[in-house]
């Protein structure tokens, strides 16, 4: 059976925009039209027309004339344009339309977005990428939104790889951003880590001990460490407090070693280790609900 085509616009065509534009032209998707509002006048006007052309991706210069060409349009500006980019498309879009933030944003930027689609009665998508356009257009998505799975059978056809996550909006920007904390912060975590480490000629070293500890799927280190930590936080801040002494030593400002000590110390004054009464819980889930009881979260 013959896929069937459908008329898609991109707001924004940089990195990821121009990776999505290429490979749906590649797939065999005949209408991809796209506004990005330096195409012409920006310091890169140049490069973005030149991949439209190579992608055959028609390029227009404002957002009126990109939806009606368009039916489903994908945002794929920066986060922090987000609101604005909506907010520019909103007196044009229509019921007809089918509005998918990509951006990296807040659950929160992407609730304000969501409402400020919904005057227009378009339908809307909370959308996050998970992968980088090395993937191709193929990078996995994740959508969420009373439109996330509509969002989903029209473009995974096409090759693009796309999940549906919940009709919740925020749930999908949510997983890519606090999903970040982790993958941001052991990126961070490892500058400091081996630049410290050779200075004493032990960086590989400690990369096939962390290889050991990571033998085991993520999930089950993150619920081993978070239900021991409940009642080692102690001993674990007083330890990685050392770290930081370490990397000072070597000449590096420990920054993410002092937080994470810090961070610890705060989960040890919860009072954890007495609650549970000295003996680990079975589940992380536990923990996070001992840690709310006693006003984590203000």
């Amino acid at each position: 059976m013959q896929t069937q085509q459908i008329r898609l616009g991109l707001v924004g065509y940089g990195e990821i925009g121009s990776t999505l534009g290429r490979g749906l032209r590649e797939s065999g998707l005949r209408d991809v039209i796209a506004y990005d509002k330096y195409a012409f006048t920006g310091p890169y006007s140049g490069l973005i027309q030149q991949r439209a052309q190579e992608a055959g991706v028609n390029l227009v210069d404002d957002p009126a004339t990109l939806l009606q060409h368009a039916d489903i349009i994908l945002g794929v500006t920066p986060g922090s344009a987000s609101l604005e980019s909506a907010a520019a498309l909103t007196p044009c879009l229509t019921r007809s339309h089918l509005f998918v933030d990509v951006a990296s944003a807040t659950p929160k930027i992407k609730r304000e977005v969501a409402e400020c689609v919904a005057r227009s009665g378009a339908k809307f998508g909370d959308a996050s990428i998970l992968g980088t356009p090395a993937d191709g257009h193929g990078l996995p998505i994740i959508v969420s939104g009373p439109a996330a799975e509509h969002v989903r059978d029209a473009l995974v056809p096409w090759g693009m790889r796309i999940e549906a996550v919940g009709p919740v909006v925020g749930s999908a920007s949510g997983i890519k951003i606090l999903r970040s904390v982790v993958m941001k912060g052991i990126e961070a975590l490892l500058v400091e880590c081996l630049l410290g480490a050779s200075e004493l000629g032990i960086d590989a070293t400690i990369l096939q001990s962390i290889d050991r500890t990571f033998e085991r799927p993520f999930s089950k280190v993150a619920n081993s460490l978070l239900t021991t930590g409940a009642i080692h936080a102690e001993r674990r801040a007083e330890e990685v407090a050392m770290s930081a002494d370490a990397l000072a030593d070597a000449g590096l400002d420990p920054v993410m070693a002092r937080a994470a000590a810090e961070r610890l110390r705060w989960v040890a004054a919860l009072g954890l280790k007495t609650h549970f009464g000295g003996v680990v819980p079975a589940d992380y889930t536990v923990v996070l609900q001992a840690m709310k009881d006693k006003g984590a979260l203000v």
